[in-house]
């Protein structure tokens, strides 16, 4: 299971590292450090959806290839850990956490307000009771302020894109450079909200991006991390050209 993959590689990880917090179930939230310890630091979240556990395995690949000088960045492997093993021994296609919300509409970020959002749990899209009512996003959220990153990232699939955009702030800039690195189309997509990218444009005011990995006819859930080959260097191509 994709769980015990990441705890594994979290337990025998040398470098800085840490649990920001707990999932529904109990299980640990892992994050990693790589690259600089007092550069510009940035987050980059996977797995944030239960059926896209395969990013967790992407996060292995970024760790590995690590960041340019000058830049830092803590990694979190699998923000949804529940939703990922109902994904791999129940239901594939689950895509929200344990309590059956839907962790990329609970940020506090025109919460509520998508045009397909959902009440109804286990459903895709669904909100929750509240703004960061759900373990995960709360501690993703106590994590980001504590580190105040100067961008961040959120790694999902599928669609080969790369949103950059919320409620008219954006940074175009860090979109063409990621999609440089990929061959991913930047794009604006309207009618979502709640999402952890939206979080940070919208309340912390720094570059933020969702990229949709592998092409869109791929079945979720992907096995296969190679399928995910062009995200490989995107978090290295970007630390590297960004603000230069």
């Amino acid at each position: 299971m994709i769980y015990e993959e990441i705890k594994d590689f979290y337990l025998n990880y040398s470098g800085r590292k840490c649990v920001i917090g707990y999932s529904v179930g109990g299980r640990a939230l892992f994050a990693l450090h790589a690259g600089d310890e007092f550069g510009k630091q940035f987050i980059s979240v996977y797995a944030v959806h239960g059926r896209e556990w395969i990013t967790a395995r992407l996060a292995l690949v970024h760790v590995s290839c690590g960041v340019s000088a000058g830049w830092g960045g803590w990694i979190i492997p699998l923000l949804n850990p529940d939703g990922a093993l109902i994904s791999q021994t129940v239901s594939p296609m689950w895509k929200a956490n344990a309590r059956g919300v839907d962790l990329n509409c609970n940020f506090d970020a025109k919460w509520g307000t998508g045009v397909l959002n959902t009440r109804t749990r286990g459903a895709e899209n669904c909100i929750g009771d509240y703004p960061f009512s759900e373990p995960e996003s709360k501690a993703l959220r106590s994590f980001t302020l504590k580190i105040m990153p100067h961008a961040a990232f959120a790694f999902h699939t599928k669609g080969e894109e790369i949103y950059w955009e919320f409620g008219g702030r954006g940074y175009e800039e860090g979109a063409r450079i990621l999609a440089l690195s990929s061959g991913y189309e930047p794009k604006i997509i309207k009618g979502s909200a709640g999402g952890y990218k939206d979080w940070c444009l919208e309340r912390l005011n720094i570059p933020a991006y969702t990229i949709e990995c592998g092409a869109d006819s791929l079945a979720h859930p992907i096995a296969d991390v190679k399928k995910l080959k062009k995200c490989y260097k995107m978090l290295k191509d970007f630390t590297q050209r960004y603000g230069r």
